[in-house]
């Protein structure tokens, strides 16, 4: 049996054929698996130490150094934190349409060390800083504000490292899954563990970047912090770029959003049009690499041939009429938009870890005998319940689910999506309620309470971060047509970053609708409890609509073009090829003996 790709070329995966740095069909015994996506992984786990280095104390410098509100603060590293993953969509496009992502990724880690470099100077010189002050907590303090000019190489700064670290993200995870071939039973196991291990890796870096970045900035200087950021990542790119001769390389196909495009503008322009007797007559019908589907039947009519290009040259040209491939390509991802909306309050929520609960922890103990943990690095816990709940999944909710399922991937991605979106829920409940504890404790008692008991929060949204982005990013780069493996990364990334923008826009609106007095610079004087109560709800009802969607969405299966012994063509499903290349291999152990 011999494996056709949709560019007609003869190969062992699904997404066309895999290369060598040198433009030659690449050796699977000399690259690729997990030494190449080890290599290539290394960037992301930089991009991680630098961002959570950053963003998890951001908002400390933001109010004590820079003097700016609570609210305004939070948003800034929302908005910061939203930009990042929004340009995923720019990084995935232009590794989908021209650069390829390992291009795009080694760009895109230089351009994120530049911007640390520019953090640093920003953060180190003084002129850049306003007057220093103490009374930063109080609602009527006489501290000056940062002005424009001083915060212009602040923003220069993390908007350089959001486009850099956008392009990273939607690339790097993609990258490294290309090293593996799907229909390799043994490869094809290793890479159901790829997004496991891929995000264990990197919660490891920020595990570092919490621990030691954030107490180096808080004690040493900001300057050493982002600085040691910036040597990270310089050594990530002369890693990343060390490892080229270990890589699988696959080649950009062009722009998906020109095709998505084109479709919808095809069917608007033939909507008039009576649909034919059987979806036989559409075009190309017999040669799809994707079988049809009934799901947004509308779009069928970019397909349909017209008298007049029946023949000829015209039938070819995709401005004129789309090809059944394609039409059912942009059916996958219209398929993808549902589960899309109602992942993007899970980040909303996550948002909070790195804004007002780093506050909270400055108005609580913090001390260990003499020694005062920074506030940020109270992150600790996230990341280690991440870690746990990570390693938990591969060592044992996964290989249950197999037993009790019979499924290789045991845990399906929207199961994993939807306990995640529980712990959510939990973690605003526990919030709510410890914070409305610590403020009573500072108005009645005028004591404050052990920024311990943030453990609970942290903890419960960590355990759902290793089900939701796990869940997420399988569920996002599995689901969507392979051509556009980058782009639907950089949708994955879109919900983060309109999680991220949802929050600055709940925070105005609840900072407008009560006049101030739930978010207040001095937490004790406002509150906080009330918000998180907010997005408790908001959960809920957001869960609520996510068992609707998630229950009827219905799981893509790969399909490929596949010559038969009498050299006719034929369109087999993924499970099928590869228990036919599985039998295979049996039968020729069983010959050759033992």
């Amino acid at each position: 049996m011999v494996l056709v790709s949709s560019h007609g070329e003869k190969d062992g995966g699904n997404d066309g054929a895999v290369f060598d740095f040198r433009g030659n069909l690449a050796d699977k015994s000399k690259s690729g698996g997990w030494l190449g996506a080890g290599l290539a992984l290394g960037v992301e786990l930089s991009e991680r130490v630098c961002v959570m280095g950053i963003s998890m104390n951001l908002v400390t410098y933001l109010v004590q150094d820079l003097h700016i509100s609570s609210a305004k603060s939070a948003n800034i590293v929302t908005n910061f934190m939203g930009t990042l993953n929004l340009l995923g969509l720019l990084g995935g496009f232009l590794a989908d349409a021209k650069l390829g992502r390992y291009l795009t990724v080694a760009i895109s880690a230089t351009i994120t060390a530049i911007g640390v470099i520019l953090l640093t100077l920003a953060t180190t010189i003084p002129s850049m800083r306003p007057p220093h002050c103490d009374d930063y907590r109080n609602l009527h303090h006489q501290c000056i504000e940062v002005n424009g000019k001083q915060l212009a190489l602040l923003y220069a700064a993390l908007y350089t490292i959001a486009l850099g670290g956008g392009g990273i993200k939607s690339n790097v995870s993609g990258f490294g899954s290309d090293q593996f071939d799907v229909l390799d039973p043994r490869e094809e196991r290793a890479m159901i563990f790829f997004f496991n291990r891929f995000y264990f890796g990197i919660s490891i870096g920020s595990l570092f970047a919490v621990i030691v970045l954030v107490y180096v900035q808080d004690n040493v200087g900001r300057g050493w912090g982002y600085g040691i950021s910036a040597v990270t990542m310089v050594i990530a790119v002369l890693i990343l770029l060390c490892g080229t001769p270990f890589y699988r390389f696959k080649k950009p196909r062009g722009s998906p959003l020109t095709v998505i495009w084109r479709v919808i503008l095809l069917a608007w322009k033939k909507r008039s049009h009576p649909y034919p007797s059987h979806p036989s007559l559409l075009n190309k019908y017999q040669e799809a690499t994707v079988p049809h589907t009934q799901k947004f039947k509308c779009l069928d009519k970019a397909a349909i041939v017209e008298d007049y290009i029946a023949t000829g040259e015209n039938k070819n040209n995709p401005w004129i009429v789309s090809t059944v491939t394609e039409v059912e390509e942009v059916k996958m991802v219209l398929k993808l938009i549902p589960i899309w909306s109602t992942c993007i309050l899970f980040w909303t929520i996550y948002s909070q870890m790195t804004t007002f609960t780093i506050e909270q922890a400055t108005f609580m103990k913090r001390n260990i005998g003499s020694f005062v943990i920074p506030s940020g690095s109270f992150s600790t816990f996230l990341f280690i319940s991440i870690l746990l709940f990570t390693s938990l999944n591969e060592k044992f909710f996964v290989p249950l689910a197999r037993k009790l399922t019979h499924k290789p991937q045991g845990i399906t991605s929207l199961q994993r999506i939807g306990v995640g979106l529980i712990f959510s829920m939990g973690a605003m409940v526990a919030a709510a309620v410890v914070e409305k504890q610590r403020r009573e404790f500072a108005i009645h008692e005028n004591t404050m309470i052990s920024a311990f008991w943030l453990v609970p929060q942290f903890f419960l949204v960590g355990a759902g971060e290793a089900f939701a982005y796990v869940g997420q990013l399988e569920f996002f780069i599995r689901e969507a047509p392979d051509k556009m493996k980058s782009m639907s990364t950089g949708l994955f990334l879109s919900t983060l970053s309109m999680g991220f923008f949802v929050s600055s826009l709940l925070v105005s609106l609840v900072d407008k609708v009560t006049k101030k007095s739930w978010l207040r610079s001095n937490l004790t004087k406002g509150k906080l409890d009330n918000f998180y109560w907010l997005l408790a709800v908001l959960g809920l009802m957001n869960f609520v609509v996510f068992l609707i969607l998630s229950s009827r969405h219905q799981y893509k299966e790969q399909h490929f073009i596949v010559l038969d012994d009498s050299g006719e063509k034929e369109l087999k499903s993924s499970n099928d090829v590869a228990a036919e290349k599985l039998e295979e291999k049996i039968a020729i152990e069983t010959m050759e003996g033992p």
